[in-house]
């Protein structure tokens, strides 16, 4: 029987990397107002909700955080710093003893939390702090979710500052020298362009990139160029919803799998992805820019007075030529027609000279 053991194929004990997901959900009012009667903004987060569970059930070690990209700030809903912890206990109300028996204390924790601190955040909003405005602090969300990311992995990390010879990083391994876990983030967008932030965007991505942290986009409704750009630049999955009622169905089952799985599996991927940029001049997205060679600024037409608005750089137009100009129009000449002479032949029918 000693032949036929199975052990015997087990030679070493293979030690799964413990994950973090970082979720960043986009709460701008204006947005989930358009969704409140295909998918309201409490049943979006109750689909989340059950995403985070299911991810901290795969291993003991994951650890999972939640964003709230609001109209002009950024907050954590989970955890919640301990300058702005709410005076009640985390875990659940007394009055429902049979829930707390019936939930895993983590979940119920993380539950409450997200749900208070989404309260808190959504009643202190005023309605002055509303007007004139339709976008979401993103870019300051992606900061947050990028410090947190690296806080973790940092203080996690038994190699933080020595020198391995380990094998070449992979997408979704954080840190340079002996990364101890892997990070990703899930981006829950409502909301539409983003040009008024696309330096701190783009800043965001890049340091995303450096990290080695896939960026996954769940677009529910809108459309914007530069989360397109993230999730390819990064190795994310970026996908529009098409019936944003089965979230729950697309979170499970497309943005489920950790950087380390998604290598054994085929993720959903971007066909045509839009590489334009914003200019710095007017914020609009534009097909046709003009770059300056010092600061790389962008603009959509050549400044005034051939400066650079940005680092007062004298910008070379001169090769540019009468590019943008009106063209000149050349009036053709009419050619004249011919007509010919008609005569009478002799049997008196007309006849052509």
């Amino acid at each position: 029987m000693e032949t036929v053991d199975a052990s015997a194929h087990y030679q070493g004990v293979i030690e799964d990397k413990p994950s973090i997901l970082v979720v960043i959900l986009d709460t701008n009012p204006f947005a989930w107002a358009t969704l409140h009667d295909e998918l309201p903004l409490q049943t979006a987060l109750s689909h989340i909700l059950l995403l985070l569970n299911a991810h901290l059930s795969f291993s003991h070690g994951n650890q999972v955080a939640v964003i709230a990209s609001h109209t002009k700030t950024a907050s954590f809903l989970y955890p919640v710093p301990p300058s702005s912890t709410p005076t009640s206990t985390p875990s659940l109300p007394a009055a429902d003893p049979l829930r707390d028996a019936n939930k895993y204390r983590l979940f119920a924790q993380i539950e409450h939390t997200v749900q208070t601190s989404l309260r808190t955040l959504l009643s202190s909003t005023a309605a002055t702090t509303l007007e004139g405005t339709s976008e979401t602090m993103m870019s300051g969300a992606l900061s947050l979710a990028l410090a947190y990311i690296h806080r973790s992995t940092t203080d996690l990390s038994p190699t933080t500052g020595a020198t391995t010879t380990a094998s070449a990083p992979r997408a979704g391994d954080v840190g340079s020298a002996g990364p101890s876990m892997t990070a990703r983030m899930l981006v829950v967008s409502v909301s539409g362009d983003l040009a008024n932030q696309y330096v701190s965007v783009m800043n965001s991505i890049f340091a995303a990139q450096r990290l080695r942290v896939p960026i996954d986009i769940c677009k529910i409704a809108g459309d914007t160029v530069f989360l397109q750009q993230a999730s390819d630049s990064t190795g994310g999955i970026y996908m529009q919803l098409q019936h944003p009622r089965s979230l729950l169905q697309y979170l499970l089952s497309c943005f489920i799998s950790d950087p380390a799985t998604r290598r054994h599996l085929i993720p959903p991927s971007q066909i045509n992805v839009d590489f334009r940029a914003a200019c710095f001049c007017h914020k609009r997205v534009v097909d046709i820019g003009f770059v300056c060679s010092i600061c790389l600024s962008i603009f959509c037409s050549p400044p005034k007075g051939a400066i650079c608005t940005t680092c007062s750089n004298k910008l070379d137009v001169t090769a540019l030529g009468n590019y943008g100009g009106k063209p000149a129009v050349v009036l053709m000449k009419k050619k004249k027609i011919k007509k010919g002479k008609k005569g009478l032949s002799e049997g008196g029918s007309p006849v052509c000279a």
